[in-house]
């Protein structure tokens, strides 16, 4: 069986026979036509993996022709042969979609090569990353066994995120299963060093404790501050460092990426939580003392992120930058972003300019609740497709390309991330307990100590207590909490959906990069 089938157009093909000869010694099946009219005939009727068309020929040129093909088969790959080279010419070829170019006269390495770049490639590139990551196996275990400190738990994940882009290319099951093994592993060892360290870092921060949510503005963001370049600090609500990745080629096509770097979330690793910690500069428990009015636990009645601009200028006030020009900006629906693309110039006059989208929140909350985006978001690599696609339409992308020429820096971050759910666990309380999959609080909790982090006394973790005697327990890894009563029937609804709130590399080691304009 050939290793593909070649489609050779050209009106001196006579003088080519050696090629095809050659071609065909190397596993090609070469079929030959003179014309780019019985060509478009032929790709009608006949399998063809890859066309090789000379430019210059009667009757219909090779780009002609290249166009009429493209209509009838608009993935078929077309490699444009010619003794043309100038630029007008090269230039109409690549803007039809033409996936080589080569200068006649063509010797048989170089078509081969051609070949090989287009039919192979997937191929090579499957086996390269799977040849990679067998190499880098063993030194990710060793450094899991390691007992990492909170950096290297950074670096390690970020290790892991390249790698579960990198399975994407590789056609080998074996291969994938292995590496998700090894993440699972490295949740579960996760889990046991926040367990361990995480009451430690709610102390004022030292060398021993990464930089976490309500620490985010004063070290972060507010240092890079600058009379005349306008700061744009950007929240994409529950995004992922995969999900970063997704969308960072895009960024990178308008700006200059100059830093990625990552924070720890605090936790819940929910919104009310973390994007109050960090407008607040506070600890939820500081929020609530200082700002009672505003501050709303679970179960409370009323919107839990409603203040965060008032929080912001407190901070900015204790920080003495009150006196800066800012802005703040919630984008929660299509018609707030397409307000945000009219108004985006104006905001160069500021200073700090704070934007915070909430779709990617949105987003995960109703791939739980509707069937279409269950669909749309069934795992990690749809999921992160989905957020890539948002963003490349969004009023967010359109509103930072239309400043992109101006002289601007950003800072691009989230709140938290969000964890696929697969193990259920069996929590019991009474009726004030909360009703979240990953962290709960509540009187007389009853559950296996083995399946969350539990806090008897909440402010050791920085945490309001909501009632007398109230705790608070945290899902770790893939873990998500069901009662007993309909178990099996919440158990099924809810397996496999993305929630945030507890004790994961997902949830808690969040991006933090730094932007600014090209040249």
């Amino acid at each position: 069986m050939a290793i593909a089938n070649i489609l050779w157009v050209d009106d001196e093909i006579d003088s080519l026979q050696s090629q095809k000869i050659f071609l065909e010694s190397k596993g090609y099946a070469v079929h030959t036509l003179t014309n780019g009219f019985d060509a478009l005939e032929y790709i009608k009727t006949a399998d063809v993996d890859v066309v090789l068309m000379d430019e210059s020929m009667p009757g219909i040129t090779g780009l002609e022709t290249l166009t009429r093909m493209k209509a009838i088969h608009q993935h078929l790959p077309i490699v444009l042969i010619t003794k043309n080279e100038t630029e007008n010419l090269m230039d109409e070829a690549i803007g039809s979609q033409i996936s080589d170019y080569l200068i006649k006269p063509v010797n048989p390495n170089q078509v081969l090569l051609s070949l090989k770049k287009i039919i192979d490639n997937k191929r090579l590139v499957a086996e390269k990353t799977t040849t990679s990551y067998q190499q880098q196996f063993s030194e990710m275990f060793m450094a899991l066994s390691g007992n990492p400190d909170y950096q290297e738990w950074i670096d390690l994940y970020k290790k892991l995120v390249y790698w579960e882009l990198e399975m994407e290319k590789s056609d080998s099951p074996e291969m994938r299963s292995i590496f998700y093994e090894q993440k699972k592993e490295a949740n579960a060892a996760f889990s046991k060093f926040v367990s361990k360290n995480y009451e430690s870092w709610m102390n004022p921060v030292s060398s021993e404790s990464p930089i976490m949510s309500h620490q985010l503005m004063q070290f972060k963001v507010l240092p890079h501050i600058e009379k005349d370049t306008p700061l744009f600090f950007i929240l994409i609500d529950n995004l992922r460092l995969d999900q970063w990745k997704a969308i960072q080629p895009i960024m990178a096509s308008s700006f200059k990426i100059t830093e990625e770097d990552a924070f720890y979330s605090i936790l819940p690793t929910a919104t009310q939580y973390c994007r109050n910690a960090i407008f607040a500069g506070m600890l939820p428990a500081e929020i609530a003392k200082k700002f009672p009015q505003q501050w709303k636990n679970d179960e409370e009645e009323g919107g839990k992120n409603l203040f965060e601009e008032e929080f912001l200028k407190a901070l900015l006030k204790k920080q003495k930058k009150e006196d800066i020009k800012m802005s703040y900006h919630k984008i929660l629906n299509h018609q707030d972003g397409q307000q945000l693309v009219n108004n985006i110039h104006n905001l160069l006059n500021n200073q700090l300019n704070v934007i915070v989208y909430n779709f990617v929140d949105m987003l995960s909350h109703a791939r739980t609740e509707m069937e279409v985006l269950k669909e749309l978001a069934s795992d990690e690599a749809s999921y992160r497709s989905l957020t890539k696609s948002w963003f490349e339409h969004s009023p967010l992308h359109q509103a930072l390309k239309k400043i992109s020429d101006k002289k601007i820096k950003i800072i691009l971050t989230t709140d938290h991330g969000s964890v696929r759910v697969k193990t259920p666990h069996k929590v019991i309380g009474d009726k004030q307990t909360t009703t979240n999959l990953r962290y709960k609080h509540g009187r007389n909790l009853n559950y296996e100590d083995k399946d969350v982090l539990a806090f008897k006394d909440p402010t050791k973790a920085g945490l309001p207590i909501p009632t007398i005697n109230s705790s608070f327990i945290f899902a770790k890894e893939d873990g998500f909490l069901c009662y007993p009563n309909n178990y099996n029937h919440y158990v099924n609804y809810y397996k496999n959906s993305f929630q945030h709130g507890g004790i994961s590399l997902e949830e808690m080691i969040i991006p933090l990069i730094k932007m600014e304009t090209k040249g």
